[in-house]
């Protein structure tokens, strides 16, 4: 089994940018949508991006928010990928040519025609929130759901912790993981034990350790 990639979503801190790239994670989420209690500004999300070190990519996360806004959050952050939460659709996504990935509510609706509208995802972010609601509460939907064979990467989301991490990976096998308030000691203050913690679990799983 190949390694699984991590994200730490919902950075805020310049500082927990830094001890997860130390760690080894693959990506930062940065979290742009006013509707998130973890939203920062385009410029404090830019100072975040500048500190990533080369391989570490940044991905700004948006829902159902104003083109205009995401368009001008996008040219100053400059991230590597967006991530798209709401009921935008796939010409909505793809209009600021940046590579995107799609979340998918697991809480409800139909994830197949979620899948469908967003053919051209370069990779889609199973999440436990309900469609229309943002993610990041900490809730886990029934991994015998998460989809096998898709043309694009799977990445498995929502109430991952450190300790049922590991067991997730062995049950889906997930392209990447990705977690957000399980490594916080409060809404965008992530806790530099809890993340290391985390990505100890995933490496373990990930060698087939137990």
């Amino acid at each position: 089994m190949s390694r699984v990639r991590i994200k730490f979503c919902g950075i805020t801190r310049i500082e927990d940018a830094v001890t997860a790239c130390a760690l080894g994670v693959d990506a930062i989420g940065l979290v742009l949508t006013p509707r998130s209690r973890r939203c920062i500004a385009p410029l404090a999300a830019r100072e975040i991006r500048r500190a990533l070190p080369p391989f570490v990519a940044a991905v700004a996360l948006f829902m159902d928010d104003e083109p205009g806004f995401i368009a001008d959050a996008v040219a100053t952050v400059q991230p590597d990928l967006l991530q798209f939460h709401g009921g935008e659709t796939q010409d909505e996504c793809l209009r600021l040519d940046v590579p995107y990935l799609k979340a998918i509510a697991m809480g409800g609706g139909d994830p197949a025609a979620q899948l469908h509208e967003h053919a051209a995802a370069v990779g889609f972010v199973f999440d436990a929130h309900a469609p229309g609601m943002p993610g990041g509460a900490g809730n886990v939907f029934d991994w015998s759901r998460f989809p096998r064979d898709l043309a694009r990467p799977a990445i498995l989301a929502g109430g991952l912790t450190c300790d049922n991490v590991g067991a997730a990976i062995r049950a889906v096998r997930p392209f990447a993981v990705d977690v957000s308030s399980a490594i916080e000691s409060a809404p965008g203050i992530k806790d530099a034990e809890k993340m290391r913690r985390f990505v100890d679990e995933v490496e373990r799983a990930s060698s087939g350790k137990r």
